[in-house]
């Protein structure tokens, strides 16, 4: 089996990519070769068996070496995040509505169909703090990075339903808590408020207390992302779009989940309202209803608890590696 990762820089990218390394196989089928792509070479996973391959380039010029002939698998993470995109508008159709236009034209070259997993987000709809959106909820954007995953997704359901490709498009709830810096996300400051504190640094909260997230772990889209890639996809039919089963958590909540795991934690977090932050974040709906994705196998959610506890045993030193925090 040989597998693409696009965004294979970022940190999702580097997550799959190292439990491929590990694992060496995907669905039971052992993996030949891996490619990684991004604007910067991704670095090359420890312990891989196979080759791996890491190239950089721009998404909207994608060279063919980025999805090489036989390519089995395509996950496609490459994005300009929210507030990025919304400041950069030029920037975000470039890369997340060009960028995929071009990974579509590279899956039709490809002899047989590959089956692409796509990070769409929960940017893509509305609704704001009272909303509990169902599987056919309708999306409707309240900004631009939503709006070019959206769009994003009806190419991509098209070109699937013509043969081109196979796809699963992983509409990804804020994961959290991102290992690293703070990124131009507009929901940054959901993973700040829990990983600064950690480092033992002081970090800003734009919005209430009684604000509410749809939220992951990375070790849950992780699981997500694999799983999509080796699913029968059979029962999807016209609609490749899936909510996945992430869970519902206001700030103090987090905060509270915090204080749990590392008491005392939360008091670095300082009250500091963004209206500019605010206006992206308070758009997006606060919770799903994800009833389709769990009999097509994707699991449930973790606590709070185990979401902090979860990046303290897997990033927490390497992002104060990273930062030389502490």
């Amino acid at each position: 089996m040989h597998i693409t990762i696009l965004g294979g820089a970022g940190f999702l990218g580097r997550k799959v990519a190292a439990r491929l390394a590990a694992e060496g196989a995907l669905g039971g089928c052992r993996i030949s070769s891996l490619t990684l792509f991004d604007l910067a070479a991704p670095p090359q996973p420890d312990g891989a068996t196979f080759p791996v391959h890491s190239l950089a380039g721009d998404l909207a010029e994608l060279p063919p070496a980025a999805i090489p002939p036989g390519t089995d698998v395509v996950f496609h993470l490459a994005a300009v995040v929210s507030s990025a995109a919304e400041a950069d508008y030029e920037l975000g159709r470039r890369v997340n509505v060009r960028g995929t236009d071009a990974v579509i034209d590279a899956c039709r070259r490809l002899a047989a169909p590959p089956r692409l997993v796509f990070t769409s987000s929960v940017a893509s709809f509305s609704g704001g703090q009272d909303a509990v959106l169902a599987d056919d909820a309708r999306q409707v954007p309240a900004n631009s990075y939503g709006a070019q995953k959206a769009a994003a997704e009806l190419f991509l359901a098209d070109a699937s339903r013509r043969g081109m490709l196979d796809a699963v498009l992983i509409r990804l709830p804020t994961v959290i808590v991102r290992p690293g810096r703070p990124n131009k996300a507009a929901s940054s400051f959901v993973s700040a408020i829990l990983r600064e504190p950690l480092l033992g640094l002081p970090a800003s909260l734009p919005v209430p207390d009684d604000f509410a997230v749809w939220v992951c772990s990375p070790r849950r889209a992780v699981e997500w992302l694999l799983h999509a890639a080796a699913m029968d996809t059979a029962t999807m039919g016209l609609d490749r779009g899936i909510n996945p089963p992430g869970i519902s958590a206001t700030v103090g909540q987090m905060l509270e989940a915090l204080d749990s795991v590392r008491p005392g934690a939360s008091a670095l977090v300082e009250r500091r309202p963004d209206p500019a932050v605010a206006a992206i974040v308070g758009g997006w709906p606060a919770a799903f209803a994800p009833v389709r994705a769990r009999p097509l196998g994707f699991t449930a959610h973790e606590s709070l608890a185990e979401l902090v506890q979860a990046f303290i045993d897997d990033d927490l030193e390497d992002t104060r590696r990273e930062r030389n925090a502490g």
